[in-house]
């Protein structure tokens, strides 16, 4: 499986860490940065790693920032990319199984380097059920992303326009 890892600098050490580990395993990865600790933005890294997804350069996604939050809310603005946090194996699994989550945010100042393994190994073991009610659910979340677009005449934000 081709996994795209990237990180902004809190997350560095750790996705360096990832990157060798799941090499170990067997994954070929893509590693997209960054390579050091000079500070970087975590909008940008999530967005590589999600057009990565995206674009078929890989199959699934890791992002690593602090907390884990910054790169999943970046990532979720990609359409096609459902990114999740998760610090605790059920998540890990569970988001997969019904969400089908192609994008695991983890946070380095929240989980160590064990955990993290453990996580990023139990996200790209699972797989997604395809039952119907997560179907229907994943349905809604597309309809969300479509409903996003713009329509001609009407503000991006807030109440649609009526005429007086």
């Amino acid at each position: 499986m081709q996994v795209a890892v990237g990180a902004d600098h809190a997350g560095f050490p750790l996705k360096d860490f990832l990157v060798e580990h799941l090499q170990g395993l067997g994954y070929q990865v893509v590693d997209l940065g960054t390579h050091s600790e000079q500070p970087v933005d975590y909008p940008d890294s999530a967005a590589a790693v999600g057009e990565a997804v995206r674009s078929g350069a890989a199959e699934r996604g890791i992002a690593v920032c602090g907390s884990g939050a910054g790169a999943a809310i970046a990532a979720n603005k990609l359409p096609g990319i459902r990114a999740a946090v998760a610090h605790d194996h059920y998540t890990a699994h569970q988001m997969v199984e019904h969400d089908d989550v192609n994008l695991l945010c983890l946070g380095a100042r929240v989980v160590g380097q064990s955990v993290a393994a453990e996580l990023a190994e139990t996200f790209l073991t699972a797989v997604f059920s395809g039952e119907e009610r997560h179907l229907r659910r994943l349905q809604k979340i597309r309809a969300l992303e479509e409903a996003d677009k713009p329509v001609a005449g009407q503000p991006t934000h807030g109440p649609p326009k009526t005429d007086p």
